[in-house]
């Protein structure tokens, strides 16, 4: 056993964790406004642009991963403008990648904020505007550190869920080693060529990395919850 271990090549996971910590950066300062934006509207485009938000959650992957390549591919008008003002290549490279998680991800990053800004109570962001404080400073100062447990949760579900990514990701990168072959792809091609050994390293580090992630959250909010006495 030790020697499949020492065999494991774990470059796929470095470019999943890479592709993981990016995205969920990018995902963090793009969801912040929509979902204080969303959660303090009652304007009549609000379930539409709820509905394009969650898209992802309901959309096959490759239906979407079909429609980000269309979109960044070399004839695209936006593949053209990245290729001729900056040379790059936005399909079947790492920044192709990055582009699609963030739509794909979009939905786990944004809706926990939300709900977590949307339970904030409303007299204390009264309270922050009355005193003077303004709409960005009432959000970082007032909204941010009293929805703690919605933004850890929003963080490490959209990182836990970019790792995992597959259908997006190999429609749009492909799988070239060293640049866009995740642990995802990894596992899908030892399948294809029937070495369940390594399919098998493969898939227990991804069931046990999901595992821990998903029980830090429940033991982070658990203890949010003691602390701030919600589980009386």
């Amino acid at each position: 056993m030790i020697e499949l271990i020492k065999d494991i090549e774990f470059e796929p996971f470095l470019i999943s964790f890479k592709l993981a910590g990016i995205t969920t950066f990018i995902l963090f300062f793009i969801s912040l406004p929509l979902a204080w934006y969303l959660s303090q509207t009652k304007s009549k485009i609000k379930p539409f642009l709820e509905a394009i938000t969650a898209l992802p959650l309901v959309l096959p992957p490759s239906v979407l991963g079909f429609y980000i390549l269309w979109a960044l591919s070399y004839n695209s008008p936006i593949g053209i403008f990245f290729e001729e003002n900056f040379g790059i290549k936005l399909v079947f490279n790492f920044y192709g990648l990055v582009i699609a998680s963030c739509f794909y991800s979009l939905p786990f990053m944004v809706q926990p904020m939300q709900s977590g800004l949307e339970s904030l109570n409303k007299n204390m962001l009264e309270a922050s505007y009355i005193s003077g404080k303004s709409k960005i400073q009432t959000l970082f100062r007032i909204a941010l550190p009293n929805m703690k447990p919605s933004l850890i949760t929003a963080i490490i579900v959209t990182f836990a869920h970019t790792v995992g990514e597959f259908g997006v990701v190999l429609m749009v990168g492909g799988s070239i080693p060293g640049e866009t072959k995740v642990a995802s792809v990894a596992i899908y091609e030892f399948v294809e060529i029937m070495d369940y050994t390594n399919a098998h390293i493969y898939s227990v580090i991804m069931v046990i990395l999901s595992f821990l992630t998903l029980l830090g959250v429940y033991i982070f909010n658990g203890k949010q919850k003691k602390l701030t006495g919600l589980d009386r």
